[in-house]
């Protein structure tokens, strides 16, 4: 009887406050989720967390050592990933953010290759950039990641003290030149011997992460890893 009621009042609600799917907007969806089932199954997944010595892992070899890297999603133009992060990144729906941190932390949850994660430390932004937006996209993809891993994120070791510029457009070497500097170490207590998850919303060269992984690194980590929702193929 219970159940019946609670049934009905859900129906009600979804009536009153209809919840529409980010990818297709059909109403037909569950609640707190962003996408309909279809729109789900249909995102590229890359598989990379399942897969040692992936296409990310080596782009990082000779120049960074890490111990696993994994993207959830293929990112390309005009896709559904790519609307859902510009939403994430432009139209201040946080709440993508969470969500699709869930989707790659359930993966990482799934592989055994991760397992030895002890924090998770998001890309920190510019404070300008960050005051601007209002947010740190990248926080807010690790917050989705730790409610599914249930660790700790850490926010203040590593800043970001360079106002760099945007890097969509930038090839690796341009990358490299544009964030010389750019990080430098704030608190390093919560990462000394610790497996560290550098996160990001999304992978092109690599050019920032690997330095700001490389900042980490100096903290004598136990070992660094990095995931992103994204890759750009």
């Amino acid at each position: 009887m219970l159940q019946k009621i609670a049934s009905y009042y859900n129906n009600f609600m979804h009536l009153i406050y209809p919840h529409f799917c980010e990818g297709c907007g059909n109403d037909a969806i569950e609640k707190n989720h962003l996408l309909c089932a279809t729109c789900l199954a249909e995102l590229p997944e890359t598989g990379f967390t399942l897969i040692p010595e992936n296409t990310i892992e080596k782009m990082f070899y000779g120049r960074l050592p890490i111990a696993n890297a994994t993207a959830s999603f293929y990112f390309t133009k005009d896709s559904l990933i790519q609307h859902l992060l510009h939403q994430l990144k432009y139209k201040s729906n946080q709440e993508v953010g969470i969500y699709l941190g869930k989707l790659l932390g359930t993966q990482i949850q799934q592989s055994n290759r991760f397992n030895e994660i002890d924090v998770i430390i998001p890309l920190p932004l510019n404070p300008k950039r960050q005051f601007k937006r209002g947010y740190n996209q990248a926080a807010l993809i690790a917050e989705g990641i730790a409610l599914v891993l249930n660790k700790p994120i850490v926010q203040d070791a590593v800043i970001r003290n360079v106002f760099t510029q945007t890097q969509t457009i930038n090839n690796r070497v341009h990358r490299l030149a544009n964030i010389d500097g750019a990080f430098a170490l704030n608190s390093t207590h919560a990462i000394t011997n610790k497996h560290v998850l550098l996160v990001d919303d999304i992978i092109t060269t690599g050019a920032t992460l690997e330095a700001c992984g490389a900042i980490i690194l100096e903290q004598n980590c136990k070992a660094l890893s990095i995931a992103a929702v994204a890759y750009t193929a």
